[in-house]
């Protein structure tokens, strides 16, 4: 599979009330997430789950949304302080090789990677960053596009995500995509 990726100007569409109407985020995450969390979330685009999860976290909780692309970053800020939840995201640009967590270690709660990491060459560094970043029993969960990425592959992401310490908790469902819920051992 080609890996691409999703150009920054498709990201108004992404977080575009119409999307909103197609794929509601507060279900998806909800059931993860409490107040005073800290959540991961890579590939944020311009904030489609972002803002929903940073409100639900509450002021004691923090998102941290890291983008690769720094246009994604720029307007996922614009949106969290328009909504007034800017000062519970930390919002950064990856490089190419990392996301920058480093300082994360050990602090993560739950980490959101929907429709992304079939955009990377090789999760298995994504993963293994995830993993040193998220505390004993924390959460990850991994949605992809059904259309888009094949089962096989799809099976092959979450092979990467166990090998870096994560188990199979469920399948939940979501729509127009295969998704799971890994739990760090």
């Amino acid at each position: 599979m080609a890996h691409r990726v999703c150009p920054w100007w498709l990201g108004y569409f992404l977080a575009s009330p119409i999307r909103r109407w197609l794929l509601s985020p507060e279900p998806i995450v909800a059931p993860y997430l409490r107040p005073g969390m800290t959540v991961l979330e890579s590939g944020p685009g311009m904030g489609f789950f972002t803002l929903p999860m940073a409100s639900t976290v509450g002021a004691s909780g923090h998102v941290v949304a890291v983008d690769i692309q720094s246009k994604m970053v720029t307007r996922l800020k614009r949106r969290a302080r328009k909504a007034g939840l800017l000062d519970r995201i930390d919002a950064r640009v990856a490089t190419g090789n990392s996301l920058g967590i480093g300082d994360l270690r050990g602090r993560v709660d739950f980490t959101l990677a929907f429709a992304m990491v079939h955009e990377l060459p090789d999760g298995h560094p994504f993963f293994s960053e995830v993993a040193a970043a998220s505390k004993q029993g924390a959460l990850l969960l991994l949605a992809e596009p059904a259309g888009h990425v094949k089962a096989s592959e799809f099976d092959a992401e979450i092979e990467r995500a166990q090998a870096t310490g994560f188990t199979e908790v469920e399948r939940p469902s979501i729509q127009r995509s295969q998704a799971v819920l890994l739990r760090k051992k």
